[in-house]
């Protein structure tokens, strides 16, 4: 039979029963509408709806969801329902009467400003509740800013807006709540999201966990590199770093400690391997639509831009652990342990064809990109019936639809409460404040100090934030200072959002990190600092694509390639470094890592000098004595 999701599993042992029917029904709900906005089935059925419309009763039922998903107390459970029922209800007045009240702006009337507050409210405790307390507090000081931020002295001083006026920009304007910003969550991201629901519902996680076992799995860290491999392949199409973990660490994680590896360990490569998934190309966690939609770029340009960055990541990833499993004579697992590889590909090789399907929707039919993951999904029934020659009841539909909306439910919260940073950041002028700000450090120190204190803010900014809406915030409150100090608009882009995805990964809140050493029984601070050891290129790579866009293939070919070649060989000498035992070793290591592609990286980037130089270092290091700890000799080759 196909699987209901890990996450669904999970909530149900720590919810200790069935979903509560009505909160089953607001969940469907949200996947339903959405799916029937993205199939465009009002205009079909000749309802004339707005962009407004849906997604205000999109706020509403995410809303209600929310806070039924998380009571203050399971005996008063019904105060829940009742203010889930009216955040629905003040969200559908808002959409009801928004024609009207486009129509007659100037006045703002109680009838107006008063549902507004409940809404906006409603919304912000259903985000603290799902999201934790730190975004609901950052939201809270962004919000209270644009009322009281006008009696601020100098710089942070921001424009004067009548209460009642901000109250309705962010309830009911396109530029609030009600924007750019929830309309991309509750399409396209609602579309990968149910798409990504489908595969795993439908086995296709456990297709790749296993075949991946089988290719990699014999060799020696076999188990770490199979972690690798399926957390990628998962992980870009699944929208979340947590629920990946989850999936694909259930079966990684122990493999890994079985063959030796230590719990921090195996806790550190799945969490990072995860967290990659999300820069991957083809889909990057739906994100990739979203920097296309910012940037005013086709999804073709961002995909072509991510490719290099992602590959070197797993790459040095992949190094350090073939490093590790060579130095401590980590052996793979045996043959007979492994699936079998015919009855794998006769048994999964279908739910390539999903995957093959949506590339060919985005890439050559051009189809919008909620609608082509829709199509994916619909593919991935067909594939599970075809690998269990079995047709799921009713009940597993609607409980696959209510896991969605589940997953779908923090996203469009955190979407919509971005809407309300980019309302209060437009309208008190606090963006134009930053950017000018931020733009007087890179002017008066360089680009470099200005990119490190935009890592340190992305990072922090980002702590427990879902993918889309981390890039989302980043890129209204970041991406315009980095593009002022001249960083390409792609490059400042990306580099946000790899920050603001390390978060996941960077202690102290490190939610990816966490759920892996829950499973891995292993200490969250050791498992931490092993993360970060294993995550090294994704925090040095944003700064090289800033500083130097070829390793993005931005620029002359020649470029590109010196850049490309500077890049991977860098990567390899600090997978040599993060896994040699000796300190002094390590700081040699790694200043030859940074010193000879770094140099040759900077300023040799358009002749063939940096290509001799960087491999000209890895051959040093790799060949003469003293340099490289002898291996232990395990079993396997890489």
């Amino acid at each position: 039979m196909p699987t209901r999701s890990v996450d669904a599993r999970q909530d149900k042992r720590d919810g200790g029963g069935a979903i509560p029917f009505l909160l089953w029904v607001v969940l469907a709900l949200i996947v339903l509408s959405g799916i029937a906005w993205i199939m465009d089935s009002p205009r079909r059925l000749g309802i004339v709806l707005l962009q407004e419309h849906y997604l205000a009763f999109v706020a509403g039922l995410s809303t209600a969801a929310g806070l039924m998903m998380h009571p203050l107390a399971h005996r008063l459970r019904w105060l829940d329902v009742l203010a889930g029922v009216a955040a629905i209800a003040a969200w559908l007045w808002m959409g009801w009467h928004f024609r009207d009240w486009m129509l007659d702006m100037a006045n703002r009337g109680p009838e107006k400003w008063v549902p507004g507050v409940i809404a906006l409210a409603l919304m912000v405790e259903a985000l603290r509740r799902c999201c934790g307390n730190a975004i609901a507090i950052l939201v809270a000081i962004i919000t209270a800013y644009g009322f009281l931020g006008h009696l601020l002295p100098g710089a942070a001083e921001a424009a004067h807006t009548r209460p009642t006026r901000l109250v309705l920009y962010l309830y009911a304007d396109s530029n609030g709540v009600p924007g750019l910003v929830l309309n991309v969550a509750a399409s396209v991201v609602l579309g990968f999201i149910v798409f990504g629901a489908a595969l795993r519902a439908m086995g296709g996680a456990e297709v790749f966990t296993n075949g991946a076992l089988r290719l990699m799995g014999q060799y020696r860290g076999g188990p770490a590199k199979v972690a690798i491999l399926s957390s990628g392949l998962f992980g870009t199409v699944s929208g979340s770093t947590v629920a990946n973990v989850m999936s694909s660490g259930v079966v990684t994680i122990p493999l890994m400690k079985r063959s030796g590896f230590p719990a921090r360990y195996a806790a550190g490569i799945e969490a990072v391997a995860s967290n990659g998934g999300q820069i991957a190309p083809p889909v990057m966690g739906a994100t990739a639509f979203l920097i296309a939609e910012f940037l005013q770029v086709s999804y073709v340009e961002v995909v072509k831009a991510a490719l290099v960055p992602a590959i070197i990541y797993y790459l040095v990833l992949f190094l350090q652990v073939d490093a590790y499993a060579q130095r401590h004579g980590l052996r793979g697992l045996r043959r007979e342990e492994l699936p079998r590889l015919g009855a794998t590909l006769r048994r999964g090789w279908v739910f390539l064809l999903p995957i093959a399907l949506l590339v060919w929707l985005l890439f050559w039919q051009n189809w919008p990109p909620g609608r082509a993951a829709l199509a994916a999904a619909l593919a991935c029934i067909p594939a599970g019936v075809f690998c269990t020659r079995t047709l799921p009841g009713l009940r597993f539909w609607l409980d696959a639809l209510a896991d969605a909306g589940r997953t779908l439910v923090p996203i469009l919260l955190i979407s919509a409460a971005a809407g309300i940073v980019v309302g209060v950041v437009n309208i008190t002028g606090i963006g134009f404040t930053l950017t000018m700000e931020l733009g007087r450090i890179g002017a008066v120190y360089g680009v470099l100090p200005l990119l490190m204190v935009s890592a340190l803010a992305a990072i922090v900014l980002g702590m427990g934030m879902p993918t889309a809406a981390v890039y989302v915030v980043l890129s209204v409150l970041l991406a315009p200072a980095l593009v002022r100090a001249g960083v390409e608009p792609m490059a400042a882009h990306l580099f946000i959002l790899y920050f603001g995805l390390l978060s996941m990964i960077t202690p102290p809140v490190a939610i990816a990190t966490y759920a892996a050493a829950s499973l891995a029984n292993a200490d969250f601070w050791n498992a931490g600092t092993t993360g970060l050891r294993l995550a090294i290129a994704a925090y040095l790579l944003p700064f090289a694509f800033c500083i130097n866009p070829a390793l993005l293939l931005i620029g002359a070919p020649l470029g590109i390639v010196a850049a490309v070649i500077a890049a991977v060989a860098a990567g390899y000498l600090l997978s040599l470094a993060l896994t040699d035992p000796w300190p002094v070793r390590q700081i040699v290591l790694f200043a030859i890592a940074i010193g000879v592609t770094g140099l040759g990286f900077v300023f040799a980037t358009d002749s063939l000098l940096t290509p001799f130089l960087s491999i000209g270092a890895c051959l040093l290091v790799r060949f003469v004595p003293g340099f490289i700890t002898p291996y232990n000799q395990g079993e396997g080759t890489s």
